[in-house]
């Protein structure tokens, strides 16, 4: 199965990286929908479009305005957008709003449930997860692989979510700041590091993807990926439409 990271910035783009948009293309399924998610009309392969909100914060979300162009002249049976009751209420009130957004697009909001099955028969759960506003992640579990997706969360070991994300293939984590900027990442909601990896580690998964990284740095490697290779060796740090087979 492959995954494609569409969007792998956070808070906004920059001229290397759009905001947060995961893909499985084959199944016609999205995590979050930030600034890259025009993206997703060149791999759109079904004719469902099933969109998971991590939470309803402007970079996850403002790629669904552009889901009339997304869908446009496709033979579409269905486009949901899956998050919690809240979040889908607040973007519903606030970001189409008459006066910002007169265009309804095309999309039916479902609430999360407990467990939902995908077409392929992958079993998907969500989960907690401490940020300003509150976000969740999500598990996919397949009878022959699995993957997890955690953004927008001070990350660190100890912390409840590392149970929930045990043993899994590929592990998708939010990075947005390296080492030395851990009040800044306290503050704002987001992880450093060292930190990130060392979850990586206690949850004994296969392999961890770094995203949502800060998109102020211009380095090629604004998260010192050695650092967490120290830990993890297994961490490869995500880029705009990269594509892992799992």
């Amino acid at each position: 199965m492959k995954l494609l990271l569409l969007g792998t910035a956070g808070y906004h783009p920059n001229d290397q990286r759009d905001t947060a948009c995961l893909m499985l293309p084959e199944l016609g399924v999205v995590f979050d929908a930030g600034t890259s998610m025009f993206r997703v009309r060149d791999y759109l392969q079904t004719d469902t479009l099933d969109i998971y909100l991590t939470h309803a914060h402007l970079d996850h979300v403002v790629g669904l305005t552009f889901l009339l162009d997304v869908t446009f002249e496709k033979q579409m049976r269905a486009v949901r957008v899956h998050g919690e009751t809240e979040k889908l209420a607040a973007i519903q009130e606030h970001l189409f709003c008459d006066l910002l957004f007169p265009v309804p697009p095309p999309y039916t909001p479902f609430p999360l449930t407990d467990e939902e099955v995908l077409p392929s028969g992958g079993r998907l759960r969500y989960f907690p997860l401490e940020h300003p506003g509150g976000s969740v992640g999500y598990r996919i579990d397949w009878p022959d692989r699995s993957l997890a997706y955690v953004t927008d969360t001070t990350a660190a070991a100890d912390l409840p979510y590392v149970d929930l994300i045990r043993g899994v293939d590929v592990l998708v984590h939010e990075c947005n700041f390296p080492d030395g900027m851990e009040e800044l990442a306290r503050v704002t909601g987001h992880s450093c590091t060292t930190p990130v990896a060392e979850v990586a580690a206690a949850a004994g998964v296969g392999r961890l993807v770094l995203a949502h990284v800060n998109p102020l740095s211009q380095d090629r490697d604004p998260v010192n990926l050695a650092v967490a290779r120290r830990i993890f060796p297994q961490t490869e740090l995500g880029y705009d439409r990269m594509e892992i087979e799992f």
